[in-house]
């Protein structure tokens, strides 16, 4: 059966079916009750994980699957917070809502920003300013990010507030001055500066990633997959042919490569 959009009233009735679904978990299901805070703290980065790689798939079935898994951790933190009362769902969308309409002078007051770097600067800006704010540009960076997430996250940050360059090109010397200096300490063979010379060239990647509108962590998984991808028609292509991995020469695994290269593999 094809998806049809639905009406708001229809919307708003799914959500109450599903808070009153979990009241009735959290009261008669012994695994439901026991769960805190800390015990669902892993599922939802598990199933946050599992939301990313069905986006990155662009199975929409698979999102739409996810979407809802996400969901019912959302509401589940919700009902932990009613129990204790500190919160509830109405008080997390109340002030989810006032933070958006606060962050968004220009649809609901009377500033303007025509364009997404516009708001961008704006947001960064408003953030700063408020009561409960972040105190620095880069505090609200959490430290729990994956590395690559994280400096994306601390060079658009610096960008709002306008560090950065003036020309994307530029970065590009940037880029071969970490490599250059990559390559003298590798020369020097000192472990301790080649980690962080290879940390400054990452660094420099991803802002030039930034800088040309990639996403560095979807690029880098597209990466993985392909990988993954030639490394099983390889393998798939020895057990075929009885042959360990062990047993090929590197110049007979780069032919069967370039052959799944050729496939569009």
């Amino acid at each position: 059966m094809a998806w049809q959009t639905t009406t708001r009233e229809e919307q708003m009735k799914a959500f109450g079916r599903l808070l009153d679904i979990l009241d009735q978990l959290r009261e008669k299901c012994p695994w439901d009750r026991k769960q805190t805070n800390d015990s669902l703290r892993s599922n939802t980065i598990e199933e946050t994980y599992e939301l990313c790689d069905a986006i990155i798939r662009d199975d929409n079935g698979d999102v739409e699957k996810e979407l809802g898994d996400l969901l019912l951790h959302i509401v589940f933190y919700a009902k932990i917070g009613e129990e204790k009362g500190a919160f509830d769902i109405a008080s997390v969308c109340d002030a989810i809502c006032r933070k958006l309409i606060y962050r968004h002078p220009h649809v609901f007051g009377n500033d303007t920003a025509d364009t997404s770097a516009k708001v961008e600067q704006s947001w960064e800006q408003l953030k700063l300013r408020e009561k409960d704010g972040n105190r620095t540009v880069l505090e609200g960076v959490p430290a729990a990010l994956p590395s690559v997430v994280k400096a994306h996250r601390i060079q658009d940050k610096a960008r709002n507030v306008g560090f950065d360059w003036e020309r994307r090109e530029q970065v590009w010397d940037k880029v071969q001055e970490e490599f250059d200096e990559l390559k003298n300490e590798i020369d020097r063979c000192d472990n301790e500066r080649m980690e962080a010379e290879f940390g400054d060239l990452f660094f420099s990647l991803i802002n030039a990633a930034r800088l040309y509108k990639i996403n560095p962590d979807n690029a880098l998984e597209r990466t993985n997959r392909k990988f993954i991808r030639r490394f099983n028609y390889l393998e798939e292509h020895t057990i075929r042919e009885g042959r360990p991995l062990k047993g090929m020469s590197l110049e007979e695994m780069n032919r069967i490569w370039d052959e799944a290269k050729s496939r569009g593999l």
